[in-house]
């Protein structure tokens, strides 16, 4: 993967208001793939039950698919995301999310996103897929 895209993804990642209001860290970058990382706090992440909300989890997904959907230097942008939840974090937990392309063709591509637990326990999975619009990325 070419070093500046890398440099300016871990850039662009950073100075994402929504990522940064999350407390999500950008961990790796490659062609096709991303790790992303935050802290599960549920004095702000509990649903009404108590719980961790859905939302909190997709979202970590969501920011490792957007990532590795933007390693082939152009925009991309997500058609479908299908989530399956498999597990609550416990509280306090480091929550990783990792997004890996599976299939890809000149306009579309497939990822795999995982998100687990810092003792490896799976907690949701995800099959996504974005469309690659060509466009040159905003923030090269």
């Amino acid at each position: 993967m070419d070093e500046t895209l890398k440099a300016a993804l871990f850039k662009a990642a950073a100075q994402e208001n929504f990522s940064a209001t999350m407390g999500f860290e950008l961990k790796a970058v490659d062609e096709g793939y991303s790790e992303v990382e935050f802290v599960y706090d549920p004095q702000t992440m509990n649903n009404l039950f108590g719980t961790a909300h859905g939302g909190a989890i997709f979202s970590l997904m969501d920011e490792a698919f957007q990532i590795a959907c933007q390693t082939h230097g152009t925009l991309a942008v997500a058609l479908n995301v299908n989530v399956t939840y498999i597990a609550g974090p416990r509280e306090k937990a480091r929550l990783k999310a990792i997004a890996r392309e599976i299939s890809s063709t000149r306009k579309t591509a497939g990822y795999d996103i995982r998100v687990t637990d810092s003792q490896g326990r799976l907690i949701a999975t995800c099959q996504a897929l974005c469309y690659r619009t060509g466009k040159p990325l905003p923030f090269m």
